[in-house]
């Protein structure tokens, strides 16, 4: 995909992009969740750095940001102050940038809006100068986000603001590692050549700055090629990358639920497809040019032209406006869904192109769009429940930026499948799926919580945390009794749908765990396998996921982390045996001393199908 990605961007004329986030999905209140790769360190930390390995294979740029740990901001409110530690800062925050930028090589950095532990990330001499580039010896530049560099006056109430005391913000940054201002604020970087005559700022440190982005420039290359002017349509939107971008969606989508098998839906039935986000607007995420809504393939469109394939009937009602609690659609998709075999309900969040966003239209996700609950917006669900109630099997698409909180519809629907916002042919691949061409094999880079009060719920809490089997209370859905428990009295604090889950068509049973070094040293790489074997009549693939628990350590750690997975194609009836390596370096602790260190002990090694859902475990003893 970032191959694809840099090829489009040369083509353009461009050779630096601003990606790949390295940020974690840690508060789902939080609008830019659609932006990250999930919650976990390890999983974006991979993805992150086969983005930038495969943008700089192509001769573009990377960027990655936002450096460093912002995803888990005050009450869910972008740019927020984050709230932690320096052992949570190393043990969570962290490795995914350090994947990205050093293991990746990643040619630039970009900081973030947020402030760290009381102390704004544009200007941390701690993250940029002593871990960056003392501790993980990074030689490239790093650049503000667009009007960081205003925020440590009028934000952070670090210098006076009216006017804006653009002497202070450069004292504040280039000294502490920041090495380029970007655009979008009051441009305080201009202040420099004065700065250096008058002796406030050392011709040293301006010459480290530039030196770190003359060294990216001369390491991409840059003064080995001729700038290019001229626009290469051929390499534009080529056939090639649009069946990427399904392929992609395809293996992306999430099958949530499928009571009795009612996925994939039969090739030549009768198919009511409702609900705003069915068709006349593409769902995209909020980074997308202007009137990108109008362009791409909707579910309607998907579902209509493998119709003309299969045999299928598609009848289509929008049901409801996204942003309104009118229901006076509801009489006609209701009606629609009478006349059909099926319904396919399609709900969720939305976002907007960029010049929409900015100018402030309605949105429940992306950049500055923070919300207070993670339930449908307006008639959504209402709607659902009006379709389930006629009695025909409802399927119900999330198509969503985020993770959306719905018991209701999880435990009623005849199944759910989740749709994160799509490419162009994000409709084509919901097709595949729903009609059964593809198996979906996606997982959940982010936990599903039951209610937004149950925040945070990522797998990856820390020792002492929540139970694994909480006293939960309820309510009866029959008849209102309360059922009261106290974790918590009236809810459950687990997740509705764990960190790594998902459904497949296919069914796959997963044999004994093995290691080749029961007994291992800190310098040993161990290799666990199981054998997993297909045992449905349906091709399809599987997510084979490592997750370690340190059984002893010194200090208080995640109570278990993920540390390796494969997606292993089978045949129907097939076997094969997956193989994951973990070097033992990796398992190590920052100690009551701030040390990293390895610790002998016994160290758990659970094999699975999701954070939750363990086929099997081995231990190794480390000497």
């Amino acid at each position: 995909m970032a191959r694809a990605i840099a090829r489009e961007s040369r083509a353009l004329g461009v050779n630096q992009l601003f990606a790949p986030l390295a940020d974690l999905a840690r508060e789902l209140r939080w609008g830019r969740v659609e932006e990250t790769y999930g919650e976990d360190g390890f999983l974006a930390g991979e993805f992150a750095h086969a983005y930038v390995k495969g943008l700089q294979s192509e001769g573009v740029s990377s960027m990655v940001k936002h450096f460093a740990g912002f995803g888990n901001p005050e009450q869910g409110l972008n740019t927020g102050p984050v709230h932690g530690g320096e052992r949570e800062l190393r043990t969570t925050l962290l490795p995914s940038y350090k994947r990205a930028i050093i293991d990746g090589g990643a040619f630039s950095i970009m900081t973030a809006y947020h402030s760290y532990d009381g102390y704004p990330a544009v200007a941390n001499a701690h993250l940029l100068n002593d871990i960056l580039r003392d501790e993980w010896n990074y030689p490239y530049f790093t650049m503000t986000d667009a009007g960081a560099s205003d925020r440590l006056c009028k934000d952070f109430r670090m210098c006076r603001s009216n006017p804006i005391d653009k002497e202070a913000i450069v004292k504040y940054i280039l000294p502490s590692g920041g090495d380029v201002e970007m655009g979008g604020g009051s441009y305080s970087f201009s202040e420099i050549p004065a700065l250096v005559e008058r002796g406030v700022i050392s011709p040293s440190v301006v010459d480290m700055a530039v030196s770190r982005v003359l060294r990216a420039k001369f390491a991409l290359g840059l003064f080995d090629q001729p700038l290019l002017l001229t626009l290469n349509r051929s390499a534009i939107h080529t056939a090639s990358h649009v069946s990427l971008a399904q392929r992609l969606d395809e293996e992306s989508i999430v099958l949530l639920t499928n009571h009795n098998s009612s996925l994939p839906l039969s090739k030549t039935a009768k198919i009511a497809l409702i609900g705003p986000f069915a068709h006349g607007l593409m769902n995209y995420g909020d980074y997308v040019v202007y009137n990108s809504s109008r362009r791409g393939i909707t579910p309607f469109d998907g579902l209509r032209r493998a119709a003309t394939t299969h045999g299928a009937i598609i009848t289509y009602s929008r049901g409801c406006s996204p942003w309104s609690n009118s229901q006076s659609e509801f009489a006609e998709a209701v009606a629609t869904a009478k006349q059909a075999d099926v319904a396919v309900v399609v709900v969720g969040t939305w976002s907007r192109d960029q010049n929409e966003l900015w100018a402030g239209l309605n949105a429940t996700t992306g950049e500055h769009v923070d919300v207070d609950s993670l339930d449908l917006v307006g008639a959504q669900e209402a709607l659902v429940r009006a379709i389930v109630a006629t009695g025909k099997p409802t399927v119900v698409v999330l198509s969503s930026g985020k993770p959306v909180t719905a018991p209701w519809i999880y435990g009623h629907a005849s199944a759910v499948v989740q749709q994160f916002y799509p490419s162009e042919m994000g409709g084509a691949a919901l097709a595949s799926v729903l009609f059964g061409d593809v198996n979906p094999s996606g997982r959940l880079a982010v936990s599903f919580p039951r209610t937004v009060g149950s925040l945070p719920v990522y797998y990856d809490h820390w020792n002492s945390g929540r139970k694994e089997k909480p006293d939960v209370g309820r309510i009866s859905e029959d008849d209102g009794t309360f059922f009261f428990g106290h974790e918590y009295v009236l809810g459950d604090p687990r997740p509705m749908f764990e960190f790594g889950y998902g459904l497949s068509y296919s069914t796959f049973v997963y044999g004994q765990v093995e290691v080749d070094k029961p007994k291992a040293t800190v310098n040993d790489t161990v290799a666990v396998s199981v054998v997993v074997k297909n045992t449905s009549n349906r091709d399809g693939q599987e997510v084979v996921q490592l997750y370690v628990r340190d059984l002893i350590a010194s200090v208080v750690v995640p109570n278990i982390q993920l540390k390796g997975f494969e997606k292993v194609s089978l045949r129907a009836g097939e076997s094969k045996k997956v193989q994951i390596k973990v070097k033992m370096q990796d398992l190590g602790v920052w100690d009551v001393r701030m040390r990293y260190v390895v610790e002998p002990g016994e160290f758990l090694f659970l094999v699975g199908s999701s954070s939750a859902n363990f086929k099997g475990n081995v231990t190794v003893m480390l000497a």
